[in-house]
């Protein structure tokens, strides 16, 4: 890879330009043919990520941000041709084999989940697994639905590690299997809400040396009738026939106030199909009462997990999934305008929604105390925030 002399006067950023990134696919396979490679890879790729940093949501906006900071690109990444058009970028993401593409990310992405957790001084990590579905990126004409994904992420550093799109007339049954294979999460606690909660995949989370939380709803209809039956009665009962747990937090969320109560207790010896779930120790539930608009809510969640009892931690774990059930589909559909997007294509559309993604992870670890739409613009206007969101580390 060609060396870059970098031009800016901040020496922060001198030893730390996306040419440092750009390594990360320096082995990738190029889905361009010979003769219209004129561009580098590694920095159509680069500058993709930059642009959606900065607010671009297609190729053409790519391109028309990569035009009109052709000086800045050019001190940074190698680009013998200039800037590339909107054409390359459209062919290089319609091509490039998501999961390929993604595994480049792996080791950057898994050095900035290792440095936040010892940051953060987190002895387990909770890995998230989430669906989502991108709702007008269908293409009825050529027999594709909209694309739902699945992904896994590092809840408390706010990092996405993997993502595996559903198969048509798939579901997340299928994919989260999958998911769970392309990182390590031995040591972890997985959670995952109702769709998930499936004997095998919580089998498979125990022999990978992690723990899991998982929510029930009707589709484990047996088992979610004697878990809850089971806790009602006990809290009916304060609790006299069980050691069971419950921790209380109250707070002000989005202009409300919040109180949240989680419930902890072990599993029930007669507990229908206890045997049938491997690792199963404790239950649980979460409450939530908030009053919004002058009116009084109350949402519960009942849970199933491998974890021994510690209210505090099944707490953290409840909270941190639910944070992000509602957080990161919020931020992706109102401030990156995914749920919006018209971009078709299998694999274009797959690689964008996993940019997405990338883009929102980086610019959490940003320790600017702003919003996720403040920091976006800020990386338009700002080449140095643009860099410093890219490469995480700030002067």
């Amino acid at each position: 890879m060609a060396d870059i002399d970098t031009q800016s006067t901040d020496p922060n950023i001198q030893r730390t330009c996306p040419n440092d990134i750009a390594q990360y696919f320096h082995d990738l396979a190029d889905p361009r043919s010979h003769v219209n490679r004129l561009h580098p890879l590694s920095s159509v790729l680069v500058i993709a990520i930059m642009a959606i940093l900065a607010g671009a949501k297609g190729p053409t906006s790519i391109a028309r941000w990569a035009k009109t900071k052709a000086d800045f690109l050019g001190t940074c990444l190698p680009l013998p041709h200039g800037v590339p058009r909107k054409d390359v970028f459209r062919i290089v993401l319609s091509r490039l084999n998501p999961k390929v593409f993604q595994a480049c990310f792996a080791t950057w992405l898994q050095s900035l989940k290792l440095k936040g957790l010892e940051n953060c001084n987190i002895q387990r990590p909770i890995f998230g697994v989430d669906g989502k579905t991108n709702r007008r990126s269908h293409d009825h004409a050529n027999g594709l639905g909209a694309l739902h994904s699945v992904t896994i992420g590092a809840s408390e550093r706010g990092l996405t590690l993997a993502q595996v799109a559903c198969a048509e007339k798939s579901n997340e049954i299928t994919a989260i299997p999958e998911v769970l294979q392309l990182i390590d999460i031995t040591g972890a606690i997985i959670t995952i809400d109702a769709m998930g909660c499936q004997k095998a995949i919580a089998k498979q989370i125990i022999a990978g040396k992690a723990d899991y939380l998982l929510a029930l709803k009707g589709n484990q209809e047996k088992l979610y009738h004697a878990v809850m039956d089971h806790i009602t009665k006990q809290l009916e009962n304060d609790c006299a026939d069980v050691d069971a747990r419950q921790h209380s937090v109250t707070e002000k969320m989005h202009g409300h106030r919040e109180t949240r109560i989680y419930t902890q207790m072990p599993v029930p010896k007669d507990l229908p199909m206890r045997a049938d779930w491997e690792g199963l120790k404790t239950i649980g539930t979460a409450v939530r009462h908030y009053k919004k608009d002058g009116n009084e809510y109350c949402d519960i969640r009942y849970y199933i997990s491998s974890l021994k009892m510690g209210v505090k931690e099944f707490a953290r774990a409840a909270r941190q999934h639910w944070g992000t059930e509602n957080g990161q589909h919020w931020i992706l559909d109102m401030t990156f305008r995914e749920d919006e997007s018209r971009i078709r294509g299998k694999e274009v559309r797959e690689n964008f929604a996993w940019l997405n993604r990338l883009a929102l992870s980086l610019l959490k670890q940003h320790p600017e105390d702003a919003s996720i739409a403040l920091k976006r613009q800020s990386c338009g206007w700002d080449d140095n925030y643009l860099l410093q969101v890219l490469t995480g580390i700030v002067a």
